[in-house]
């Protein structure tokens, strides 16, 4: 482990270098050599044609046609300037900055897929999240030197810089893009180690938030430094298109704030089983602007955060116990006896040490009673709470278990005793059946005998 410890300290040391020193060393690789060549071209340009100079000098506006015109001409001279062993090195620069990258990219994944294995995941997390920045980074780098053998004028030199810049800045913004995971990993932590249900809520928002905060940054840095916009006066600008937008984005500017209401009320987290507007499922996401729930057939809903503001949530997997409720039918030749037995025997079944675990007793004991006379039987009233613990297994499909286990016993210990299960059944008397027995009465027929 030392060993590998050390190989990844003297790795993040030359990612430093790369990402923090690279664009020092760049700006003077790309700009140093340029000046003299360039100032060389254009005075050799401006002395044989004199009329360009006099253009210039009147303030003429060149037109597309003639900006392309102009490129042609500039990378004309770069390409007439820049002798062959210039191109050789340019090339063979690139090459070994791109050889260099993958070789980076190759050794950072395989630190992490090491650290991951030995349970280190910050650490794994870091390597992993460097490891394509990295490759990037020293592309960049070895393009960078690579132009410096180039002989360019201004305008190109201008261009190239650009250029390099941003690809740089695009590695170091991807960098720290990717390093928001760690934050993640470091926040799920904090709110675990605090027993909060907030982490399945509060922490996808911060990643979020922090990884759209970056890209704003990355896309302000590069407009200023590379197109050379004026982000005050866009920024300043923002207030008058900000109340456009904010009138056209009424709706999720409601959902950002249902997001914030469901974070601080709230009325679910990830992983909990709610019932809303007819749908049953769990929620797996509560993001700015809707919640993802999954309902029992696989099907992802989206609900925009907004509804929950006014709507009824019913929350499935905060309730403390589940409750069973089922009437055993007994026939009605049962003896009164019997009644009594059969209303015990329910009671000693429920009563078992094992049967007992899920129970609390002293707050809702089992219920059992011969509570009715039926069309058709006698009934048994039954009701018990089955209190849920995670711990210890007791969810819903302990539930489940817990019920087939006391149906099971239920009949067992019935056909022991001796008693039956009632099921609806009827006596039809019908007036054309041959084996009906009949009474006769004859009567004296008293005319007859008179």
């Amino acid at each position: 482990m030392k060993p590998l410890l050390r190989h990844a300290a003297f790795l993040a040391v030359l990612l430093g270098v790369v990402f923090v020193a690279g664009p020092l060393v760049l700006g003077t690789a790309v700009a140093a050599p340029q000046a003299g060549v360039t100032d060389d071209a254009l005075n050799n340009d401006q002395s044989d044609d004199p009329g360009r100079v006099n253009e210039e000098a009147a303030g003429t506006t060149a037109s597309p046609s003639d900006n392309a015109n102009s490129f042609v001409d500039q990378m004309t001279t770069v390409f007439d300037k820049t002798p062959l062993w210039a191109w050789l090195m340019l090339a063979g620069c690139i090459f070994g900055g791109v050889v260099l990258g993958w070789f980076a990219k190759l050794l950072l994944s395989g630190i992490a897929k090491r650290l991951k294995g030995e349970s280190w995941t910050v650490r794994s997390l870091f390597f992993e999240d460097a490891a394509s920045p990295a490759s990037l980074a020293f592309t960049t780098l070895g393009i960078a030197v690579g132009l410096r053998f180039l002989e360019m004028p201004e305008d190109l030199h201008e261009f190239s810089r650009n250029a390099i810049t941003f690809l740089y800045t695009l590695s170091i913004g991807w960098l720290i893009f990717n390093l928001v995971d760690i934050v993640d990993v470091g926040l799920r932590r904090v709110t675990e180690a605090s027993a909060t249900r907030l982490s399945g809520q509060l922490v996808p928002l911060i990643r979020k938030a922090l990884r759209i905060f970056v890209i704003v940054v990355f896309v302000l840095f590069i407009a200023q430094n590379v197109f050379g916009v004026d982000i005050t006066a866009w920024l300043a600008g923002l207030g008058i298109a900000g109340l456009a937008v904010s009138l056209a984005a009424q709706d999720s500017i409601k959902n950002i704030f249902g997001s914030i209401t469901v974070m601080l009320d709230k009325p679910f987290a990830v992983g909990d089983r709610i019932v809303f507007s007819g749908t049953d499922g769990f929620v797996e996401e509560v993001g700015f602007r809707s919640t993802k729930i999954r309902t029992f057939t696989g099907h992802l809903i989206t609900v925009p955060n907004m509804k929950f503001i006014d709507g009824t949530v019913e929350n499935v997997s905060a309730r403390p116990f589940l409750r069973r409720t089922l009437d055993v039918t007994i026939p009605y030749d049962t003896t009164a006896e019997k009644i009594d037995e059969a209303v015990q025997l329910i009671k000693d079944i429920l009563a078992a040490d094992d049967m007992t675990e899920p129970f609390r007793l002293d707050e809702r004991p089992p219920r059992i009673y011969f509570n009715e006379y039926n069309a058709a039987s006698l009934n048994i009233s039954v009701a018990y709470w089955y209190f849920l613990d995670a711990d210890k297994g007791h969810d819903w499909w302990g539930f489940l278990a817990y019920n087939q286990e006391f149906n099971r016993r239920l009949f067992k210990t019935f056909t022991e005793a001796g008693i039956g299960f009632a099921f609806p059944t009827q006596t039809l008397y019908l007036a054309g059946d041959p084996d009906r027995q009949l009474s006769v009465k004859l009567l004296k027929d008293e005319t007859s005998t008179s």
